[in-house]
C-alpha cells in the first residue's frame, strides 16, 4: 500500500514497538521503512514506553533517530539519573533537557491532566498539558481497578459501556466515589 497509493498521504504506526524492535527481522524492516516511507509520502511512527526500546536496539537506533524530525516524549524521571545519555543520543538541547525533565512537576492536583513535550526538528519545543474529560478518561484509563470499576457498572446496566462510563464520570464529578 505504502508503494500502490500514490499522492495520499500515510501514517505507519508500530504500537508497542519493544516487540518489533525485540525481533532482528522486524528490526530490519523498521530500519527499512523510515529510510523508505517519506519517499512515498508516508511518516513512520514508533510508540514505546521505554526510550531504551529504541537506542539500545543497534539496528535501528541510528536510523530512527536520524529520521525522526518529531520527538514526543512523556514523563521521562525515571531516566533522571542518566538522562545526559538519551539527551546525547536524541540531539536534544539543554533547554529541552530542562523543559523534558520538568514534566508533570508541579501539576495541579485538582485537575486530571498530564504534560508531553514535543520537539519538532530541534527548532521549536515545548511543554503541553493534555486534558481529557472525564468520560474520555475512563474510556482510556489504563488502571486497573478503573477499567474494572467500568466494566462492573456496564455489567449492571446490561453490558452498556457507554452508559456506565457516563454513569461513573457523573459521579466522580459530584464527587461520589
Amino acid at each position: 500500500k505504502m508503494r500502490r497509493l500514490k499522492g495520499i498521504r500515510k501514517v505507519l504506526i508500530c504500537e508497542e514497538a519493544w516487540k518489533a524492535l525485540s525481533s532482528a527481522n522486524m528490526a530490519e524492516y523498521m530500519k527499512y521503512l523510515y529510510k523508505t516511507v517519506r519517499k512515498y509520502f508516508g511518516e513512520a511512527v514508533v510508540v514505546t514506553q521505554e526510550v531504551d526500546d529504541i537506542i539500545s536496539s543497534p539496528i535501528v537506533k541510528e536510523t530512527i533517530i536520524n529520521n525522526s524530525d518529531c520527538k514526543i516524549l512523556l514523563d521521562q524521571r525515571k531516566y533522571m539519573n542518566r538522562f545526559d545519555q538519551i539527551q546525547e543520543l536524541l540531539g536534544l538541547t539543554d533547554k529541552d533537557k530542562s523543559q523534558i525533565l520538568s514534566i508533570n512537576m508541579a501539576n495541579n492536583p485538582n485537575r486530571l491532566y498530564k504534560e508531553v513535550w514535543i520537539g519538532l526538528g530541534g527548532t521549536q519545543s515545548a511543554v503541553y498539558a493534555t486534558e481529557v474529560s472525564m468520560e474520555e478518561y475512563l474510556c482510556y484509563t489504563t488502571e486497573e481497578t478503573e477499567k474494572i470499576q467500568v466494566l462492573n457498572k456496564a455489567k449492571q446496566l446490561g453490558g452498556d459501556t457507554e452508559a456506565a462510563i457516563k454513569m461513573l464520570a457523573n459521579e466522580r464529578k459530584e464527587g461520589v466515589t
